[in-house]
Parts: C-alpha cells; sequence; structure tokens
C-alpha cells in the first residue's frame, strides 16, 4: 500500500516538473529550496510534500 496524496501538491508538483523537469534532482533538500524559489506556497507542510512528491517522480523518471 501506498501513501495517498492530495490532487493540490500532485497537480502542482507535475506542473512545476513540466515547466522546470531539467532544474529538479533526486535531492530532496535541493527540491525543498527549488519549491519554494519557483512558487509562492508559504506553508512548509505543503512545500515538504511538493517537494517530496517532485523528488518521488524524479527518482521514477530517471530509472526508465
Amino acid at each position: 500500500m501506498g501513501n495517498i496524496r492530495q490532487n493540490n501538491i500532485k497537480t502542482i508538483s507535475l506542473r512545476l516538473i513540466d515547466a522546470y523537469g531539467d532544474v529538479f534532482t533526486k535531492d530532496f533538500d535541493t527540491n525543498k529550496h527549488l519549491v519554494t524559489q519557483y512558487t509562492t506556497i508559504e506553508s512548509k507542510v505543503i512545500r515538504n510534500r511538493v517537494a517530496g512528491y517532485v523528488t518521488r517522480k524524479m527518482t521514477h523518471v530517471r530509472m526508465e
């Protein structure tokens, strides 16, 4: 069983990957700073969830 994420987290993450996909990496801390730079998310919890989902997607994209 996997984690269920909210649609807004997925939507924001996929839009960021479409726009800035070449900038994001497999490192969570780097992605966390990039999410802060490219969005106006004020909530730390939401920012971390978006960064985590971006990191997960970048890890799976790189493996294919």
